[in-house]
This record gives structure tokens, C-alpha cells and sequence, in this order.
């Protein structure tokens, strides 16, 4: 039976028959795991992989988050990380070493950029060159005889540019490129990126997946078992590992992942569709918009949008955007996002580029629509953008 996606949502990663009867998987505490004889005990590891061995491998909570992840991806498998981040420099370390190119998009998060390419990557001898997230197939000009991975975050988390990812793919077959991209805008739900042909897409769970603000957890899933098995070795020998009970949050959360979607991206359109039309509001910064220059693109490759998005301010102090984020009601202030409640921070994507300049003079602000009434919403965004102007004057 061919399952349609809302059905893989409900179904996939849950085994009750192996689990007495429970619907849900069960958290499985465990670092040592027993075996009966000497023999299973001398091959527990053959194939590699395929099951508990140890607690830091995983369990059967890690295995059915893994499962329903790669179901929703059309993947081969996944492999679960203790963050986003950690998914991110745990992708990369596997492909990369020492004398290794690595083309990063300059739109990229944050700490990808300072924390994973700037220090961590630098400090083992590898060059990163950041290019325009607008460019295709221009790609093949930047590539080195030792660049092993083009990086793609589409949108940027920041600056919301949409890249064109099959183009991009294309160049890098014929050049035996190895392909990222950071997937947590839009989650396992609304983009696959295998489908296209991408090697490994990384995943903050921690932001839609989850839901709900109370977990770390990242994913890599993956198109073949060559590279699941480079990447769980890697992972494995750095140490990284998934509480059992983040791993049961987060499937807890996928399970809901549909319908939750639907609303963010109901209640966003709606406000950011309003914000185009307040005049301290220079541009609204959302692919899903239609005048959005990212629009085709967006359109073309996913199937729906999520809550985040960028608002850009007329010019203004920044004791303007103080008084107006300081008085929201509603909007909490938090670097993450993903979760159920609405969020706003002040955003500074002309700080994080190298290559391409950041065009506007005014302040940029960075919302996440949550599940409230959009309508309350915007009138706590309207009274905040009365004092952005009063602020100015």
C-alpha cells in the first residue's frame, strides 16, 4: 500500500506488537544492552548498525524517531542528533578533512557560519568559500578540484532567499560533489530534498518536528546506505547521543506535524500579508508571498510554508525596535522557533555575510507566527509598531 504523507505521519516509527501493545513507542533507558550468549554478544554489531548494540548507538526510542523521519523523506535512513547543530557539524565532519574545500551559502545560520565554518572546520584545515544563496548553476564556477560539499539553506533563516536546489544538485552529480541542506524552515513535511537528488538533509528537529519548545534534537537523513554508514560511524565515534525521552518528544510531536503546519502557515500569510500594507514596514521577508522574489521557486519545490519569517522596518533607531519588541504581549523573545507560541527578535543579516551585501538601511525583525488567533496577533503587532513610530520621532 502506497501511503499518502498525513498517514505516514500517524503510522510510521510505531511497532505496538513488539511494544505490548502500546500505540507509542516507549522510552527505552539503556546505556549497557544484554545479550544471551557469546556468539550474539561477538556479532552484535554485524551488519553494522542494525540494531541495539549499546545505549550511545541507539535504542528502540532513537530507532522509531529515525524511522518515521526517514518515512516522511522518502529517505534510506536518518540518524538522530542531540541538536540542530549538532546534526550540522556531525554532516560535515564526516565528508570533510584536512585540505577539504567546502562552498557554503552565505545566507547561512548563524552559528553554522561562526561556530562551525569560522572556528571548527578552520581549525581542522578546511577552507569554506561562501557563495551568493541566489546562485544555480553558476555554482560550477566555484567549484574547486578539492571542494567536496556545497552547502544549501533554502530559505535562509534569516534572510528568507530561496536557492535553486535542483540546479544546483545537477552541477554537483557531474562534478561528484557531495550535496547538504539545512531543511528546518520547512521540515520533513512541506520539502524533500532526496526527491531532488540532495545526499544529506539536516534538520533542527528541535524547531517544527518537536513542536513544543521542551527538546533538543536534530536529524540527518540520508539517500543510500554508503553515506549512512559513513555517517553513523562519525557520529558514533565523536559520541554523539539522543536521550531516549527527546527521541519520544520528538515523535510525539511529528504526529501532529500536519495539521500544526497548516495553521502556522495560515496564521503567517495572513499577518505578513497585513504587515506589507503598514507603512513603517519596508518589506516583509516570506517566499510564500507572491510578489516574494523567491516565489517561483518556493512554489515549484515545496508544498506549503511555515511560521518564519523576516519583516524589514523603515529606517529607525534601535531604541525603536526595543520599544516596540519590549511591549509585545504576545510575542516572546527566544533565539528558536517552531514551537506553538509566537515569537520576535531583532535580526542583523548584514553582520553575517561575506559575499553578498545586505541592501536595506532599516532594522530587521525576525517573527515566528504561532497557533494564536492571527487576528490578536495583529493587533498586538500594530500597538508595537505605534511605538516603533513614536520611538522614531
Amino acid at each position: 500500500m502506497t501511503k499518502k504523507r498525513d498517514t505516514i505521519i500517524c503510522h510510521s516509527g510505531r511497532n505496538p506488537f513488539e511494544n505490548q501493545g502500546a500505540i507509542n513507542t516507549p522510552v527505552y533507558h539503556a546505556s549497557t544492552i544484554a545479550f544471551p550468549t557469546m556468539e550474539e554478544f561477538e556479532t552484535r554489531d554485524r551488519p553494522p548498525y542494525s540494531g541495539p548494540q549499546y545505549g550511545r548507538s541507539g535504542t528502540p526510542s532513537t530507532f522509531a524517531f529515525e524511522e518515521a523521519v526517514t518515512a516522511l523523506h522518502k529517505g534510506h535512513r536518518t540518524v538522530a542528533y542531540p541538536s540542530g547543530l549538532a546534526a550540522i557539524s556531525g554532516s560535515l565532519l564526516t565528508e570533510l578533512e584536512n585540505g577539504d574545500h567546502l562552498l557554503m551559502v552565505d545566507n547561512v545560520y548563524a552559528p553554522t557560519r561562526r561556530r562551525v565554518c569560522d572556528w571548527l572546520l578552520a581549525r581542522a584545515g578546511i577552507e569554506t568559500t561562501f557563495y551568493d544563496p541566489t546562485t544555480g548553476s553558476g555554482i560550477r564556477d566555484l567549484i574547486q578540484p578539492n571542494t567536496k560539499v556545497v552547502y544549501m539553506e533554502s530559505p535562509g533563516s534569516l534572510s528568507f532567499e530561496m536557492q535553486d536546489v535542483p540546479a544546483i544538485v545537477e552541477v554537483c552529480k557531474d562534478a561528484g560533489v557531495t550535496t547538504m541542506i539545512d531543511n528546518t524552515w520547512s521540515s520533513p513535511l512541506l520539502f524533500q530534498p532526496l526527491t531532488l537528488g540532495v545526499d544529506y538533509v539536516i534538520e533542527a528537529s528541535t524547531k517544527y518536528v518537536v513542536g513544543h519548545s521542551d527538546a533538543m534534537l536534530g536529524s540527518v537523513t540520508v539517500s543510500n546506505e554508503e553515506n549512512y554508514q559513513k555517517l553513523k560511524s562519525s557520529a558514533n565515534s565523536i559520541g554523539y547521543s539522543v536521550g531516549p525521552d527527546d527521541c519520544y518528544l520528538g515523535l510525539r510531536g511529528l504526529r501532529t506535524l500536519s495539521v500544526r503546519l497548516e495553521r502556522h502557515q495560515k496564521n503567517a500569510l495572513k499577518v505578513a500579508e497585513w504587515l506589507q500594507t503598514r507603512p513603517q514596514v519596508e518589506r516583509v521577508l516570506y517566499p510564500a508571498l507572491p510578489d516574494d522574489p523567491g516565489h517561483e521557486l518556493w512554489k515549484r519545490d515545496h508544498s506549503g510554508a511555515s511560521g518564519l519569517f523576516g519583516v524589514v522596518m523603515k529606517p529607525g533607531p534601535k531604541s525603536a525596535v526595543a520599544a516596540m519588541l519590549n511591549g509585545l504581549e504576545l510575542f516572546s523573545m527566544g533565539a528558536s522557533w517552531g514551537g506553538y507560541e509566537s515569537l520576535a527578535i531583532p535580526a542583523y543579516p548584514e553582520k553575517l555575510r561575506s559575499v553578498t551585501s545586505w541592501p536595506y538601511e532599516g532594522p530587521t525583525i525576525r517573527l515566528h507566527i504561532g497557533l494564536e488567533d492571527p487576528d490578536d496577533v495583529i493587533e498586538d503587532l500594530s500597538a508595537g509598531l505605534s511605538r516603533f513610530d513614536a520611538a522614531r520621532k
